[in-house]
């Protein structure tokens, strides 16, 4: 008997504007060490994903989120 596989949905909208300066929407998607979080686990969408790093990125290189966090975010 196979199991139904349940549509995943994404935790945001698929029009939401994923920003370098939206720290609080970033820091969902890294763990408490500042590792970006892998989308199998969050659920995003593959454009989203990408995204996400992106602006994760561009958000360190300009200081404003931590490479590495110190103590938990």
């Amino acid at each position: 008997i196979m199991a139904k596989l349940k549509k995943r949905i994404s935790p945001l909208d698929l029009d939401q504007v994923i920003d370098y300066k939206d720290l609080s929407l970033l820091r969902s998607f890294t763990t408490d060490y500042g590792k970006i979080v892998s989308r199998r686990t969050t659920g995003v969408t593959r454009k989203q994903q990408n995204k996400i790093k992106k602006a994760i990125k561009q958000a360190r290189i300009l200081g404003l989120f931590p490479f590495v966090a110190k103590k938990s975010l």
